[in-house]
């Protein structure tokens, strides 16, 4: 985590990151996603950064700190992690709408082709379209129909007390 935040403190992608410190994009990928470097990588990347190597070796344990950063500590709080993690699942999301789009015009255009009598192309839609919209839901935390608060509600019924 400290890796990405550092690329993205510099507006850098992996790819340059990568350019720049001799490492594969592969590797870089994989340290940003918590995979432990090594030695000789962990010097390239404290040389780009221009940052100490223990400041990169000493952080996988302040990945979740909470505690505010000073100019020479780089730790990721807890709440730039969810950020993370959110935007990369923002990411999976419309990348998973975009392939939902694209493969789902084709089968309409392949369908109307070969078969315009016969559109079965809208049950793949509709099968993916409901993964799709699951997806979103939980990525978005939409209220759902038997979620906690309706949960709350019907333990305060049986109980019977007034709401």
């Amino acid at each position: 985590m400290i890796v990405r935040k550092l690329r993205l403190q510099r507006g850098w992608s992996q790819e340059q990151l990568a350019t720049l410190s001799g490492l594969s994009v592969r590797t870089v990928q994989r340290i940003e996603r918590g995979q432990t470097p090594g030695l000789e990588s962990l010097k390239a990347l404290a040389s780009v950064f221009e940052v100490e190597l223990s400041q990169l070796q000493g952080n996988s344990d302040m990945n979740d700190t909470t505690q505010p950063q000073d100019n020479t500590t780089f730790g990721v709080t807890r709440e730039e992690k969810e950020a993370m993690e959110y935007v990369q699942n923002l990411k999976g999301f419309y990348g998973h709408l975009l392939s939902y789009v694209v493969v789902i015009s084709a089968l309409f255009v392949i369908n109307l082709m070969s078969d315009p009598d016969y559109i079965w192309a809208k049950w793949p839609m509709l099968g993916w379209g409901i993964g799709l919209a699951l997806h979103g839901v939980r990525l978005f935390k939409l209220p759902t129909l038997l979620g906690p608060e309706w949960e709350r509600r019907q333990i305060e019924k049986r109980l019977g007390r007034k709401l």
